[in-house]
């Protein structure tokens, strides 16, 4: 058990106290003291290094890497991108049929990868090691993740047919699309659920293994709207703040496991174009320089911070500034700024269309 430190006798500086100058220093479980170099200064030193030397991206070939909302958007593509690195892939959705399409997706990548492969070998050009083909599988389980029932049946299900997984990448995520008091309390808990909730099931299920061995990689797929918010999307936006403080939480309780092993990599991507927000409009002299993101180039951008173990993205970049801002400015200034871009009703247009959109099946279904 460790000791409590003492505290020093008046007069005297223990080395590295702020103080006395020289280097840091922390305690140790024994209850001495470790002396370190400037750990603060270390850090914006290797943050610089990653800005001027791109780390060399690291293998998931063979790995097993569980995706949740699989089916479409932008979980459709993170399958895709890993399948062209090898990863063995475990693909969860709600809807069995996209989920299955995307599989489809996945397999026909696999197929190219064995037919590269095997002209390679026959060409006598194979310098690195190639994986069999049996190795390269995809498999599809439904699963409504916003149920931690489902969720905990399933991961056993994952653990017995396929194996331990290595990379989670938490994608699944719903909108309701309505304003805080015209919501249903329903699709609010439903929001809750998917976009926050879940996280702390799927996590409870696969990070045990991931502490016993050391070694693991957990991906939050949450918003810019978890950084900062807007009017209109009361429910998302308080989903996404809950997910980047579990993932954060989550980050450091890691660290100050010492499971350097096990990755995190926060994804905080600015409005994408997959038609979840469709109709979401900013001030129209903005959009030019401020359009919504493409899914692929938001998904490749992840992917390099997947593979180089970066705690973090926003993209496009301009959303650390604007992060920082909200940070420091007072609250009317932050106010006036969204005026100024036009995101603080930069919801209602979609909002309206989803409104509309509710009322014409309604009328369709003579309700």
């Amino acid at each position: 058990m460790a000791r409590a430190l003492r505290p020093a006798r008046p007069g005297r500086r223990r080395p590295g106290h702020p103080a006395a100058g020289g280097v840091s220093c922390e305690g140790r479980r024994d209850g001495g003291w470790r002396l370190r170099p400037r750990p603060l200064l270390w850090a914006f030193v290797l943050a610089a290094a990653r800005w001027l030397v791109r780390p060399k991206e690291k293998s998931v070939a063979g790995q097993v890497c569980l995706i949740t909302g699989a089916g479409s958007g932008l979980g459709r593509l993170f399958a895709l991108e890993f399948a062209r690195r090898r990863a063995l892939l475990v693909l969860w959705d709600i809807n069995t049929q996209s989920n299955e399409e995307t599989a489809g997706m996945v397999r026909h990548i696999y197929r190219d990868l064995e037919a590269a492969d095997a002209a390679a070998l026959q060409a006598g050009n194979g310098e690195e090691e190639i994986l069999p083909h049996c190795n390269l599988q995809v498999f599809t389980y439904t699963c409504d993740v916003g149920k931690r029932e489902n969720v905990y049946l399933t991961a056993e299900r994952v653990r017995k047919e396929v194996g331990e997984v290595s990379v989670l990448v938490n994608n699944a995520g719903v909108v309701s699309g309505h304003h805080l008091l015209e919501c249903p309390d329903e699709l609010i808990e439903r929001t809750m659920m998917v976009n926050c909730h879940a996280h702390f099931w799927t996590t409870k299920a696969f990070l045990p293994t991931m502490l016993e061995i050391n070694h693991g990689h957990i991906v939050t797929v949450a918003s810019s709207l978890g950084l900062f918010s807007t009017a209109g999307v009361e429910d998302y936006c308080a989903s996404k703040f809950g997910v980047v403080g579990f993932h954060e939480s989550l980050s450091h309780e890691l660290k100050a496991a010492e499971k350097d092993g096990i990755k995190t990599t926060l994804v905080c991507p600015y409005l994408v174009d997959t038609g979840m927000f469709r109709g979401c409009r900013i001030r129209k002299e903005i959009e030019p320089f401020l359009p919504p993101l493409k899914p692929d180039y938001c998904v490749k951008q992840a992917m390099k911070a997947i593979l180089t173990d970066q705690p973090m993205i926003c993209t496009p970049r301009l959303m650390y500034i604007v992060t920082f801002m909200k940070s420091i400015l007072p609250f009317e200034a932050v106010v006036c700024m969204y005026r100024f871009l036009g995101a603080d009703k930069c919801m209602y247009p979609f909002i309206a269309q989803r409104k509309q959109a509710t009322n014409n099946n309604e009328a369709k279904n003579g309700i």
